[in-house]
């Protein structure tokens, strides 16, 4: 076990990207004060695209402050927590160490690590560069979607108990590497299923696995 700090808690209000006509929740900002998280996320973060975005597997969207510092020399500018749209932006931890399964305890509050973030043409936009996306995942620091496995509420400043998982580790940037591969390798997939990874994915790898029988 390690243990981190929560940075920053955020949350969006329905808005529109400048040029776009659709509106989007991904502009998130700091709030101050405890924020109440339930099995669905932040009842009060505006979440529109649910085809993509929330429900139980993705309730959460946690970055970690250790990737921003390497877009800080990137980007020129310090990102403010909530920058990249995450909810939870928490120090002590990583892309390149967090890992399916990983647990994150913050007071009450437990979440359990099932998927990383996936960059979208929303996020371009909202970032104003046409070629985020491409960049985003060459970095591979991708951050961490997880669910809620303990309610409660949360604030900035309060300390994050990290919990390894005791199976496979496979980390949110190893699994991002494979976005862009067409025939993942047949024991990614069978370490990978044996991990609290979230059910869509879960059931793609296990539909890939049992066709080969």
């Amino acid at each position: 076990m390690s243990t981190g700090q929560l940075i920053g808690v955020s949350i969006g209000h329905p808005r529109p990207i400048p040029g776009h006509q659709a509106k989007t929740g991904i502009f998130k900002e700091p709030v101050a004060g405890p924020v109440v998280i339930t099995a669905q996320g932040i009842p009060d973060d505006a979440i529109l695209d649910r085809r993509h975005h929330g429900g139980l597997d993705q309730a959460i969207y946690v970055y970690f402050q250790d990737d921003y510092e390497f877009w800080a020399g990137e980007l020129g500018y310090a990102p403010a927590p909530g920058h990249f749209g995450e909810n939870l932006t928490i120090s002590g931890a990583d892309s390149a160490t967090i890992c399916i399964g990983d647990h994150f305890a913050i007071g009450e509050v437990l979440l359990e690590v099932t998927y990383h973030r996936t960059p979208c043409m929303t996020f371009a936009a909202k970032m104003g560069d046409p070629r985020w996306v491409k960049r985003f995942h060459r970095a591979l620091r991708p951050g961490a979607y997880c669910r809620v496995l303990a309610p409660g509420p949360v604030e900035a400043g309060m300390a994050v108990d990290i919990l390894p998982y005791g199976g496979e580790r496979i980390s949110v940037a190893e699994l991002m590497s494979y976005d862009v591969v067409k025939d993942i390798p047949l024991d990614f997939l069978r370490r990978a299923v044996t991990t609290p990874i979230r059910e869509k994915t879960r059931f793609k790898y296990e539909t890939r696995l049992s066709s080969l029988f």
